[in-house]
């Protein structure tokens, strides 16, 4: 388990590309990689492990790269790859399906197949992707309806796909901080929104198990709470309304964490408020208007609620903290 970074820059300029081509084909099956350029040729690739599932974060300079049916022959591990683009375009094709991916967009395919795909990089010349690599025996699903994923342009803007995609870039983010037992619970959450994501895809939502939808469930709402935590009407009762659920649900899906969700919200605005009293950017901004901006419509309600989780007021923390400094809530 943990963290294995990988990084062209280490090594003489003309070793690059072929070192590369080694890395890469270690992760996925063998794949022949090219491009005419091979002397100008950068990349860098960070590789976590999560048991049974790995999240591969690439930067890479443009490049083709393809799985013929003579490689899978020779090797196949039988996984499914998710590929989640973060910059640069990619033209995929496999299984007589064809697509061009940009940013934002999930593609899946399969290393039992012959691929091609053909990636370009943004002006300053790199893709960028983040890749979850899934043994196909350990996803609970028809492989013939998964595989008419393949090569399909999936946008992450939105529900199942939008909290997958903000999963795995939170995990990449922190990848460095993280414990082997982190990695242990990360990855099972990881293979639950996973297969809850493909099965979103090919219609067999009620084909998932029940912890898998619970931990679906609760990532949505831990979403909804970030994405809501500047409106001051924010509150159990709405969060349970939007989701279809009764109040007694949503408190019984957060009985097994430390927080209750009134308290979840009151740490995550905390924090936030924490990070825009020492940004710069906000020196002007006046202490409550900081409270405002995330759901603290009381000024003098604010700065006691401050002064409870840290031990000294907003102001006070403005003037002392050094700029990108964030409290811990308690």
């Amino acid at each position: 388990m943990g963290l294995t970074v990988y990084d062209t820059a280490d090594l003489p300029a003309e070793d690059r590309f072929e070192w590369w081509r080694e890395v890469v084909s270690q992760g996925a099956g063998a794949t022949d990689v090219t491009r005419e350029d091979r002397a100008g040729f950068a990349g860098s690739m960070e590789v976590l492990s999560l048991g049974a599932a790995r999240i591969a974060t690439l930067s890479y300079a443009g490049l083709r790269s393809q799985r013929t049916a003579r490689l899978i022959r020779r090797s196949d591990p039988e996984t499914y790859e998710l590929t989640l683009l973060l910059g640069g375009t990619m033209g995929v094709s496999q299984a007589r399906q064809e697509t061009l991916l940009r940013p934002g967009d999930f593609n899946v395919w399969s290393s039992s197949l012959p691929y091609d795909s053909q990636s370009a990089g943004e002006p300053d010349g790199s893709a960028r992707a983040v890749v979850l690599h899934l043994p196909r025996s350990f996803l609970p699903l028809p492989a013939a309806k998964v595989d008419r994923l393949l090569a399909r342009s999936l946008p992450s803007g939105s529900g199942v796909a939008a909290v997958f995609a903000r999963h795995l870039t939170s995990v990449v983010r922190e990848a460095q901080s993280l414990t082997s037992v982190d990695e242990e619970r990360l990855g099972v959450m990881t293979w639950d929104l996973a297969t809850a994501f493909v099965a979103h895809h090919v219609d067999a939502a009620d084909r998932l198990p029940p912890h898998t939808r619970h931990q679906l469930l609760l990532k949505r709402l831990d979403l909804f709470i970030e994405d809501n935590l500047a409106d001051p009407a924010l509150s159990p009762r709405q969060i349970a309304d939007r989701h279809h659920i009764s109040v007694r649900l949503l408190h019984r899906l957060f009985a097994d964490r430390k927080e209750t969700v009134s308290q979840t919200i009151r740490r995550r605005r905390l924090e936030r408020c924490s990070a825009d009293l020492v940004d710069p950017r906000l020196r002007a901004l006046p202490v409550h208007e900081v409270g405002r901006r995330w759901g603290f419509t009381d000024a003098a309600g604010f700065s006691r609620t401050f002064r409870g989780a840290y031990g000294w007021t907003p102001g006070e923390h403005r003037r002392t903290r050094p700029a990108g400094f964030m409290a811990s809530a308690g």
